[in-house]
Parts: C-alpha cells; structure tokens; sequence
C-alpha cells in the first residue's frame, strides 16, 4: 500500500524505535512507516489502518509493538477474536499489564461479558496505573450492563475517581459512562446532572456529552448549511389578490 513521503518512519516513539532495532535497517524502516500509518488513521479510516497493520505484521510478527499495534487495529474494526490474539502475544513477549483492559474489552466483544468481569477481579488489575484501573473499571461496568445489570453498573463506576474535582484524561469518560447508566436505569434527573459534569471535564470533545445534555434539555439542533438550503428551497406564494390583478374575468391575461 503507498505510504506518503513525507512519512519516514521516524515519527513513531522512540520505544517502538528501539524495538524496532532488532531488525535490519531498512526492514525496520519499512515497518516503522507502517506504524505510523496505522496511528493516523486508526480513528478516521480504521479499515485502511487496519491494512496497513497487517503489512507491519507480515514484516515482523516477533516484534511486539507491531503486534500491539495490530491489536488496536483489529479492534478498531470490531474483529474482536482477532484483537485479542494480538493483544495477548505482545504482552506475552512483553510481560505488561497494560493491555488487561482492553483484552477484557475484548471478551465483552465477543458475547463473554462474564469472562471480562472475571478479568475485573484478577490480580493483573493491581498491576495496572491509575488509567488502566479507571479504564477496568469501565469495563467493567460495561459488562455488568451486557449482562442488564444496571444497579451494578452504576455500583461499579461509583468511584474516589468519579467523585473527584480534578479533571485527568479519563473524566470525561468515567463520568459520561456513568451519567449514561444512570440514564439507562431511568434516573432522569442524575443523568442530567453528570452529563453536564462531563461536558465541564471533556476537553478534547472526547464524547457527545453536549448532544446528550442537550437532547435531555429538549434542544434541538438544526445544520446551519441545512438551514441555509431549507430558506434558498422556499418560494414565497402570491396573495389570491395579486394572483389575479392581471387577470380577466375568464382567468386568461388580458
């Protein structure tokens, strides 16, 4: 697939570069360039990024970043079963906890919410940062909601983290999941509540959260552009009066 070239390669972190050392130069290179195709495109184009993943893995399956990398791109496209083998062979070649998370996620994704939340309990969990126990525990609740357990949703998010003032990158998140629950076990009003709190902390527009709050408060959104058009399409009609000021009597113009 062509890459750019003004991709190089060396835009990826300089760990996955140094992993990456074990190869030949220009096979690291080649590989290096994929990577980078897979981070750009993972969110807006996840199936060109996904192709471009399997190259890297075809160029080198034993390094773990790729393998990684393949994961995140397997699962940006729902191939959940997939995503999970990958993920599972980097972190047996790497030994991290880091991806515990995202392997439950994993499991939920294939129809084993049970499996995931046997994941949530397991030692690795401890192992995590503080990110990856606030991600593990949307996961979590994730589950319990596959499994329609709401109460035990919301039991579940209910956290030192969610309660906080302070705003860290996974706020946004935690508390949209949480107001999102909230909602979906009727309490209306909370819901509302913690959607607003969401949009306070979501800085990087992260989640709908606004569009949810708005939707609560009965606000509807109309595209400007639609709008635009919606006025250009409309045709003011003539008044019955103006419509026969140059008529005769037979309806014929004079």
């Amino acid at each position: 697939m062509p890459i750019p070239e003004e991709v190089t390669g060396d835009e990826i972190d300089k760990d996955v570069r140094q992993e990456l050392q074990s190869l030949p130069k220009t096979l690291a290179e080649d590989v290096a360039r994929n990577l980078v195709m897979v981070a750009r495109l993972l969110d807006e184009d996840p199936e060109t990024a996904y192709a471009y993943s399997k190259i890297a893995l075809r160029l080198a399956s034993r390094v773990a970043a790729v393998r990684e990398a393949g994961g995140f791109a397997a699962y940006a496209n729902q191939k959940y079963s997939e995503a999970l083998a990958e993920f599972r062979a980097a972190r047996r070649m790497t030994g991290s906890v880091e991806l515990w998370p995202v392997m439950a996620d994993c499991e939920r994704g294939l129809g084993r919410p049970e499996k995931a939340l046997d994941m949530a309990g397991a030692p690795e969990v401890h192992k995590l940062d503080k990110a990856g126990q606030v991600e593990m525990r949307l996961v979590a609740a994730g589950a319990r909601r596959d499994m329609g357990q709401l109460d035990a949703a919301i039991v579940t998010l209910q956290s030192p983290e969610l309660a906080s003032n302070s705003v860290q990158p996974w706020t946004a998140r935690l508390r949209y999941a949480y107001a999102d629950a909230l909602l979906a076990a009727g309490r209306e009003q909370e819901a509302r509540e913690w959607f607003a709190k969401a949009v306070e902390s979501d800085r990087d527009g992260s989640t709908d959260a606004s569009d949810r709050l708005a939707e609560l408060d009965g606000v509807e959104f109309m595209d400007a552009l639609d709008e635009e058009r919606e006025g250009e399409g409309t045709v003011e009609s003539p008044s019955a009066e103006d419509s026969g000021a140059d008529k005769g009597a037979d309806g014929e113009k004079d």
